[in-house]
């Protein structure tokens, strides 16, 4: 007879037997570097002879649809609707990667080849995003093997852009709101709070890069002859920055201080401890003082400085540079109002005195904030359900510390957001030696397939009261 533990022992051996890794190394050799315009082939190769066939052995209805900004990078789109009246899940994976930094990979491994050590996965893609939307197409393939159907509609769109800001995808939803229309979002990406312990995320801290530069004169003019003379633009950028983040990291420019720190933000933060893995320490004495490092990281904004320079710095001689320049990121939480971010930094450089700081915003556009409450009958029902597949209690955070395009489901197509990561903040994501942990991978099949089995069993109680109401 078929049942919640039989589907959930189903997947465990198609983890155990060697499938699981299998599928994955055929999704990690494509290799969709869509940051890398020369690969841009490879993103529909990936679509067609990978994804596409598994979908269509489901059951699902397919088709690539041209991405209205960007054609070399394209959208997937499936679905199976069952029965009208039942509830529709949309969910979403980007099949494309991050720049593979091949040369950089410690020796025997490789970006586009799977290997396994121990208890890990290696390979471009494992963690962000193709082992994450292996597993949760695996359990609604492990679901329909053993009800025979879903119990509920289904939706998929791959998008083949993420690593390179999602373009299109905002467009894609506006254009055609009706044929990604559903009840809610639940999709995996980014990390758990913990290796150990199962994670939901219902949004995602925004950001916003720009550089600051300070462009005083052409070329640059010996030390001995003209220091004390010359205005230092490296000094002059350095006090700019010191201006927006004091010497412990807290941002001092008004606007860039969110007042969304509710009381059930908080609430939820306090059972989110960050850290407790490999990994670098957290800095206690960083970031806002009045602050656990919980909300520090996801409930708060946060400055950086991700690269600066002035002169050459490679080899440096004795000479006043004629410039400086800083590039710089602001990750904002909902609170923040994203068409004032750069405006507001503008009024603060010039009240103390730092007019002569230019401020250039980012070619890239990146992804605005979104959260949901914790308290959301669809975060309940997603939790209840991992709780009963893994004895326990998922760690609820209000949104990611970083930044996915949840706005387009949440703003564009108006669905609570239920994120179920599968990775961990330890995997490598975006840097060498990318790699996913086998344990958390067979919690993770588990859990999916226990909760798409949930959404099942929930829509047969339904038809089941309304026929006896009838």
């Amino acid at each position: 007879m078929a049942d919640r533990d039989s589907a959930i022992a189903r997947i465990d051996t198609y983890l155990t037997s060697g499938a699981y890794e299998q599928e994955l190394g055929r999704m990690i050799a494509f290799e969709t570097e869509s940051q890398d315009p020369g690969q841009r082939p490879e993103l529909m190769r990936y679509l067609i002879e990978e994804i596409v066939p598994k979908l269509e052995s489901l059951g699902f209805s397919h088709r690539v649809m041209t991405n209205p900004v960007d054609p070399s990078v394209p959208f997937l789109f499936a679905e199976r609707i069952e029965d009208p009246t039942f509830e529709t899940v949309l969910t979403y994976g980007h099949g494309d990667v991050i720049r593979a930094q091949t040369d950089q990979w410690r020796e025997g491994l490789h970006p586009f080849r799977l290997v396994r050590e121990s208890d890990k996965l290696y390979g471009r893609g494992t963690a962000d995003n193709k082992g994450q939307h292996c597993i949760n197409i695996a359990a609604l393939r492990t679901v329909i093997e053993e009800r025979g159907a879903l119990g509920f509609n289904c939706k998929i769109v791959i998008e083949m852009g993420e690593e390179c800001g999602s373009p299109g995808l905002a467009e894609l939803f506006s254009q055609n709101r009706e044929t990604f229309a559903a009840d809610v979002l639940i999709a995996s990406d980014g990390p758990r709070l913990h290796p150990d312990r199962p994670t939901l995320f219902m949004g995602s801290r925004g950001a916003v890069n720009f550089d600051l530069r300070v462009e005083l004169r052409e070329g640059a003019h010996h030390s001995g002859n003209w220091g004390g003379l010359l205005r230092d633009p490296a000094i002059v950028l350095a006090h700019a920055i010191a201006s927006i983040a004091d010497r412990r990291g807290q941002i001092q420019v008004p606007e860039w201080r969110p007042t969304s720190l509710t009381p059930n933000v908080r609430e939820a933060l306090k059972d989110c401890p960050v850290g407790g893995f490999d990994g670098p320490q957290v800095d206690a004495d960083w970031g806002e003082e009045s602050l656990t490092p919980s909300e520090r990281v996801f409930g708060w904004n946060s400055f950086a400085v991700l690269a600066q320079s002035s002169g050459v710095p490679s080899a440096p001689v004795n000479a006043i540079s004629g410039r400086a320049n800083a590039h710089c990121q602001l990750r904002y939480v909902v609170g923040t109002d994203p068409d004032d971010i750069l405006p507001a930094l503008r009024r603060h450089l010039d009240t103390h005195g730092f007019g002569m700081v230019e401020i250039i915003p980012a070619d890239r556009g990146f992804f605005h904030a979104t959260r949901l409450d914790p308290d959301h009958p669809w975060v309940t029902r997603v939790k209840t359900s991992i709780e009963a597949t893994t004895g326990k209690k998922p760690a609820i955070l209000p949104n990611l510390a970083g930044s996915l395009p949840n706005e387009t489901f949440a703003d564009i197509l108006g669905l609570p957001t239920v994120w179920v990561p599968h990775s961990y903040p330890g995997c490598s994501q975006h840097a060498p030696d990318e790699h996913t942990l086998l344990p958390m991978t067979r919690e993770a099949l588990a859990m999916m397939t226990g909760l798409f089995w949930d959404l099942g069993e929930a829509n047969a109680a339904r038809r089941q009261a309304a026929e006896l109401s009838a």
